[in-house]
């Protein structure tokens, strides 16, 4: 805001900053320039400036300048004492905040200089316009060519688009409830670590949907560096029109095997797979009647919508007022109970045993949307419906056949996500055959679009495959998001309390939120987003940390850190101030009862001594050669066997060879360790 008040004051005298709309100023002060990767937009074009240009260049030039007359060792040192700051023998530049800033100094500098030869380079290869557009700012040059074009017609009376469309942007930055894109890219080899958009600015990822790591796990890199080389990248079509693929159909098998149903079908996304799902199937249904849990995914609702069938919403969680409105209705009329198994916003879990009971006794079907859950929950991770049943899931290991009376058969359709846990990108259905060929014959979001590519479809099915035969991802998962738990309680900070792996923190303020989330990425180098309305209600908003099994024990107790700190930086309510307020979203509730975790402690190990340990710092994680093994076998029909070479790290499939940086050594066997309960 301070630069936007500063800009303010120029706008009379800058062409440029006069006609361009708040709005849009705000946005090129906030986003990185792609080219230069130190410098906003909004720098980038003043480059351009015959003003600015020369002026940021001087400037940059004093940065430097100033910064290098304290370069000397024994200044350096002199500084920091006088700072009261003695770092140790591993510091490095990155640590200290004058030879930090210094070198950001001399990367802002080489970016404007890159710039400033840009445009040289640009101006010597145009035609020479008039003198007095070269003498003055570029814009006036833009508008001075401008004139000797034939002028636009506008149609007077018309609707003014752009109008429209600044008056609509401008509420949402008048709600602070705007949404900003951090450039953010994980790094594979240090997963959870990512860069901003300057490579060299490392932060941690807190907020990723890549629940397990699986986005990096080397039989998924491997097997979709295999599948490219076979098959190539696109699809070529459609699934009806060339691009229905063996990978695909093996996909699909391998989704159905997973939550033992006869069928499953795969989607360009989720949000498509419940939009084309839940339209084609209230639209076919007659009279159909939709039973909606109020805190429903978008992706539910619109589908319900696009429909055209009623939609009765029930109260989130409330069997009560479920019951109530099911039995307003003939038992005849078709009728579809459509809910979530873990909702990711506040972490609570559908009572899916229940809602069966009901969707029984009332005639209608159950449509479960397992996207959280899929991947995290179950012996095999099939979601939260096979862990109700993990004794008897577990037992019947991963055979494809259903289990009668379970939770999980009991559910008609099942949704889920391959973007998630799973780390890659797709949805998917799963059902009886005829349920999925009939929303395969009439789903537009199904028929008319491109098929995934098969390297996203090998990767996806590896991944799965993986999870299927090992269990250590999961249960560390879990342990992590307990230890962050139980170190934002004591430390009084608001957990939206739940049962399972969703960690959201209750901030109740749009504009606060966002300072909190950029005041955890400044200063902490801590990624996570904040969360407003619509995805959340207002004074509901949050920050949703998401733990993995590859955050080691250090980076939460930085984690914990930085949090407490950053609350008491920006005056945040903690749990006893919302105690005190009567509470709100579960946080500070009078006569509030504890939540216990879905994952009980003999489902993680606790019992018999075999969880896996926290990781430390510089650990990698087990990856376990068993699923590796199995993994590999499942891709010898399309792909060839997997011959590996240990020296070289490569593996070989019929006369390919792919190089996987994937060593024998780090083929890791969980070991058991005794761990209290």
């Amino acid at each position: 805001m301070d630069k936007l008040s500063t800009l303010a004051k120029f706008k009379s005298s800058c062409p440029f900053l006069g006609r361009t709309k708040t709005s849009t100023l705000r946005t090129l002060c906030t986003s990185t320039s792609a080219r230069y990767p130190s410098l906003s937009k909004l720098t980038e074009k003043a480059t351009r400036c015959p003003v600015m240009g020369p002026a940021l260049q001087v400037r940059s030039t004093q940065l430097v300048a100033g910064y290098a007359s304290v370069a000397g060792n024994a200044e350096v040192s002199s500084l920091h004492h006088h700072k009261g700051v003695f770092p140790d023998s591993s510091a490095n530049i990155e640590k200290c905040p004058h030879a930090s800033k210094a070198l950001a100094a001399v990367r802002m500098a080489e970016d404007l200089a890159k710039a400033k030869k840009a445009k040289a380079a640009k101006e010597a290869a145009k035609p020479s316009t008039s003198k007095a557009a070269a003498a003055g700012c570029p814009f006036h040059a833009a508008a001075a060519q401008e004139t000797t074009k034939a002028p636009k017609a506008k149609v007077s009376g018309g609707f003014d688009y752009e109008k429209f469309y600044v008056t609509e942007l401008e509420k949402k930055h008048q709600d602070a409830s705007y949404r900003y894109f951090n450039n953010i890219n994980r790094i594979a080899t240090k997963f959870p670590i990512a860069h901003t958009g300057n490579r060299a600015d490392e932060v941690e990822v807190w907020c990723a949907n890549d629940y397990l790591g699986m986005g990096n796990n080397p039989v998924v890199l491997e097997t979709m560096h295999r599948t490219l080389n076979t098959y190539g990248h696109g699809a070529g079509g459609t699934r009806n029109i060339a691009g229905n693929t063996g990978m695909h159909l093996a996909l699909e098998e391998e989704l159905a095997q997973l939550h033992r149903k006869p069928a499953a079908l795969v989607f360009s996304s989720c949000y498509v797979a419940n939009d084309a799902t839940l339209s084609t199937l209230g639209s076919k249904l007659p009279g159909c009647v939709y039973f909606s849990d109020s805190m429903n995914h978008a992706s539910m609702i619109q589908g319900m919508r696009h429909s055209g069938a009623k939609r009765v919403i029930f109260k989130h969680n409330d069997l009560e007022d479920l019951e109530s409105k099911l039995a307003q209705y003939p038992k005849e009329t078709p009728k579809i109970i459509a809910f979530e198994s873990v909702y990711s916003m506040c972490g609570s879990i559908g009572p899916i045993s229940e809602i069966c009971d009901l969707a029984e006794q009332y005639g209608a079907l159950t449509f479960l949307d397992e996207v959280h859950a899929v991947g995290l929950y179950g012996p095999h991770g099939a979601g939260v419906a096979e862990h109700l049943d993990w004794d008897a899931q577990k037992r019947a290991g991963n055979s494809p056949e259903p289990i009668k009376g379970t939770v999980m058969d009991r559910i008609d359709i099942i949704t889920g996500t391959l973007g998630k846990a799973y780390g890659a990108v797709g949805g998917y259905i799963a059902g009886s055959t005829e349920f999925v060929d009939m929303i395969r014959s009439y789903a537009s979001g199904f028929i008319f679009t491109t098929s995934l590519p098969p390297v996203n479809v090998a990767g996806a099915r590896a991944s799965i495959s993986y999870q299927r035969e090992y269990l250590g991802d999961r249960q560390l998962k879990q342990l992590n998001v307990r230890e962050v738990k139980s170190r934002f309680e004591a430390l009084d900070i608001p957990v939206v309390p739940g049962p399972s792996h969703i960690v959201p923190v209750l901030i109740g303020d749009a504009a606060l939120a966002k300072a909190a989330s950029d005041t955890l990425l400044s200063k902490h180098g801590i990624y996570v987003q904040s969360i407003n309305y619509p995805t959340v209600a207002r004074g509901e908003e949050r920050l949703r940390f998401t733990v993995t099994p590859g955050h080691n024990i250090d980076q939460i107790a930085r984690l914990a850190k930085a949090v407490d700190q950053t609350f008491t930086e920006l005056g945040c309510k903690r749990t006893t101030d919302w105690k005190a307020a009567g509470g709100r979203a579960g946080v500070g509730m009078p006569d509030a009862k504890p939540v216990e975790p879905i994952w009980t402690d003999s489902q993680l190990g606790l019992k018999d001594g075999t969880a896996p340990k926290l990781l430390k710092a510089g650990q990698k994680g087990v990856v376990d050669p068993r699923a590796v093994r199995v993994t590999r076998e499942k891709f010898n029909d399309l792909l060839g066997p997997v011959v590996e070479t240990p020296a070289a790290g490569v593996y070989s499939s019929k006369n390919e060879l792919v190089d996987v940086p994937m060593p024998r050594e780090g083929l890791h066997a969980p070991t058991p360790v005794a761990v209290a309960a």
